[in-house]
């Protein structure tokens, strides 16, 4: 059976996501209320205003919504904005928002817009390079010990996964190339799993 997995739809690329995903064998679908997050298998935060973001998630009850989803050990991944969304901590003291994952991220890292560049970026567990798109991309500058760094960018942390969390600078959902997608689908696959046989 596909794993359903949502697509956080209050801001950013949200119809990307659901391609790639779909792409690669998931049921993907826009999510805006936060009682659709019950019929999922894992989520996607996408890219975007990670502030403008944040002011939704608190507006529509979001925050608490997927906290309690991640407790059940479902899957997140963010994106981009996303990214900034899961950190515990924010480094110009901003608030953090689901202050979920173990890591300090740094906003606009790459400058702004024109800076934005595309790259091969060696992740690990992908065999091949990855395509990906820095767009005023904020790096990770500190993980905690239980964060396993999957890929560097001159020497700047880009992507990390702890546990169920995946969090990557870049933006996957602007290539032809799925893989870190299907990366994710796998974590919602082996998570359903490990939840079944509990």
């Amino acid at each position: 059976m596909a794993q359903k997995i949502g697509v956080l739809a209050l801001q950013g690329a949200v119809a990307e996501h659901i391609r790639c995903l779909q792409e690669v064998g998931a049921e993907a679908v826009a999510v805006k209320r936060t009682e659709e997050l019950n019929e999922l298998d894992g989520l996607v935060i996408p890219g975007g205003e990670s502030t403008t973001i944040g002011k939704l998630m608190r507006k529509y009850g979001f925050i608490e919504a997927i906290q309690a989803f991640h407790a059940q050990g479902k899957p997140l991944f963010g994106t981009c904005a996303g990214l900034i969304v899961l950190a515990k901590e924010i480094e110009n003291g901003e608030e953090a928002h689901l202050g979920l994952m173990d890591m300090t991220v740094v906003r606009n890292a790459f400058g702004r817009q024109r800076e934005s560049f595309e790259t091969e970026l060696d992740i690990k567990g992908i065999d091949e390079p990855v395509r990906a798109v820095f767009i005023r991309a904020p790096l990770i500058g500190r993980v905690g010990e239980g964060v396993d760094v999957l890929s560097v960018y001159k020497d700047e942390i880009v992507a990390a996964r702890e546990g169920t969390l995946l969090a990557a600078s870049f933006h996957p959902e602007l290539t032809d190339d799925y893989r870190l997608h299907a990366y994710f689908v796998d974590m919602v696959r082996e998570a359903s799993q490990a939840k079944a046989n509990a």
